[in-house]
């Protein structure tokens, strides 16, 4: 009986870069970005789904990158925080901005996770994605307080800075 295959060569394509490396075909975004890639913006925090520290967008829909398998998200195209400003290094995404404007973090663990979420969650907003506060399933309307912490609430904040977040993604517009 041959031996199971632990290791596979994946390639991802992560912040508009291919980047090729080999792992246990168990080894998820998270951990292959971090541990194999060394972009360590993202974070790990409860592993298991449910905080939202780990989001990234993976062909522009966010992703609790715990949750993906690596292997799976080969031809994918995955943006992390790194990845969201312009090419020039001190060039931040809007929300970005927006999250330094409105001091939308405390300790800033999550601050990643937030900011790309809040980024995925614009982006299905301008599209008219309904969320489950939407009075109007078929035009959503502007973004509430109520519809951003509806659509943000996949991701947790230990620390308490839910207001100046919510601010802070209110003050961006797509």
């Amino acid at each position: 009986m041959p031996a199971p295959v632990t290791s596979h060569r994946v390639e991802l394509e992560v912040n508009g870069v291919r980047r090729a490396c080999e792992l246990d075909t168990r080894t998820t975004v998270l951990d292959a970005l971090r541990e194999h890639l060394d972009l360590t913006g993202t974070k790990k925090g409860c592993d298991h789904g449910q905080c939202g520290a780990c989001t990234v967008l993976i062909d522009g829909r966010r992703a609790n990158s715990c949750l993906v398998l690596a292997v799976a998200a080969q031809g994918s195209a995955i943006t992390t925080i790194e990845g969201l400003g312009g090419p020039e290094p001190e060039t931040l995404h809007p929300v970005q901005d927006a999250f330094l404007e409105h001091d939308a973090f405390q300790c800033g663990y999550c601050t990643p996770g937030q900011i790309c979420s809040a980024v995925g969650m614009l982006d299905e907003a301008s599209r008219g994605w309904p969320s489950a506060v939407s009075d109007d399933l078929v035009s959503p309307g502007e973004l509430g307080t109520d519809e951003i912490r509806e659509r943000m609430s996949g991701n947790l904040c230990r620390c308490g800075a839910y207001v100046n977040i919510v601010e802070a993604i209110g003050s961006v517009e797509q």
